[in-house]
């Protein structure tokens, strides 16, 4: 089996605000596979600290597989040691995901399990944190392009300020289905006086508290969904907080298998599994368009994410249009030529 790795650099439309500082571009790498009867599969690594490991640590880790594999190693064999390293194992589970359903002739989706044919998945739109005049311009914006769900920014204001923006927006766009994201951003009782105040406005609220308060997420009265928790804590212990819906990132959980397994997982206990991107790169933005199609009757998904690429490494195959992304129905993830576009 040969095996290839290469760096990208993706420039961001606007830098995106972290913990850890603005990020500008999306650095990670690609990872090509191709096994001796002539298929290929291409997987995308795009650590972002915080969610993942470092970029440093994610290079020395795939190229250390590289090697391996090139030393015959079962590159299969290979992913069980890169659980500590989400990003690079992402690359790796996607190569072989994508290099056997390119074998066998079907779309990823089907080949992660979907039982028929899927045209295409349901997205959010998100709307930035800004004054409240703004936020509903911005929300009617995004209503106006077809979005039926629109997640809102907050955590960064006064409680009071952010309980006027969610009702501001509600009461413009009524037939919408709002979320709220926190990211963490608050203590127990702010979340439940949020909660109190808005939370029947609001299909949830996405990580009210810090990711590790598990018996403080599980305490709060109100519609809850959890994001950073599921890369902090192991997955069953994130359940036991008796969440309405999980956030579930592939880049960040290790492989669009991993996340189909855990949206499954979160499925037998009626929770609802929400498929996003992390901005990533036209290969693993696909793969998750492939994710969520693999999930039945998944809800709108955070996958309307390519604006935020000033540029990319290959077209976008699954656009979105009127709230919904395209399915791609080739064989694989629709990707393999990624490899000529970089050149």
């Amino acid at each position: 089996m040969n095996t290839e790795l290469r760096p990208f650099s993706l420039p961001l439309t606007d830098p995106l605000d972290t913990a850890r500082g603005a990020i500008e571009r999306r650095e990670g790498l690609l990872l090509r596979v191709e096994a001796g009867d002539g298929a290929v599969g291409v997987g995308e690594a795009g650590p972002l600290p915080g969610w993942t490991e470092h970029y440093d640590e994610c290079e020395s880790v795939l190229a250390d597989a590289v090697d391996a594999v090139d030393r015959g190693a079962d590159p299969a064999d290979l992913l069980a040691d890169l659980d500590a390293t989400p990003a690079a194992r992402h690359a790796l589970d996607l190569a072989l995901a994508d290099l056997e359903s390119s074998r066998e002739g079907v779309p990823l989706y089907r080949y992660l399990g979907a039982g028929g044919a899927v045209e295409s998945v349901p997205v959010n739109a998100t709307v930035g944190d800004a004054p409240r005049a703004e936020t509903v311009a911005e929300a009617e914006r995004a209503a106006g392009e077809g979005f039926g769900t629109l997640k809102l920014k907050v955590g960064a204001r006064p409680l009071s300020a952010d309980v006027e923006r969610v009702e501001a927006v509600s009461d413009a766009l009524p037939d919408v289905e709002l979320r709220a994201d926190a990211n963490g951003a608050w203590e127990y009782q702010q979340a439940q006086q949020f909660l109190d105040a808005a939370g029947d406005r609001l299909a949830y609220v996405e990580q009210p508290l810090p990711a590790t308060d598990l018996a403080g997420l599980a305490a709060l009265s109100g519609p809850v969904a959890l994001d950073e928790t599921l890369t902090a804590v192991d997955f069953d212990d994130a359940l036991d907080a008796d969440p309405d819906a999980v956030v579930l990132k592939p880049m960040a959980l290790g492989g669009p298998r991993r996340a189909v397994e855990f949206a499954r997982r979160a499925r037998k206990e009626d929770v609802a599994p929400v498929v996003t991107t992390t901005i990533d790169g036209a290969v693993a933005r696909t793969a998750a368009v492939h994710v969520a199609a693999a999930v039945p009757s998944v809800p709108a998904c955070g996958l309307a994410t390519a604006a935020m690429l000033a540029e990319d490494f290959a077209p976008d195959i699954a656009p979105v249009a009127d709230g919904r992304a395209v399915v791609p129905q080739g064989a694989g993830n629709g990707t393999a030529d990624t490899w000529g576009y970089h050149d």
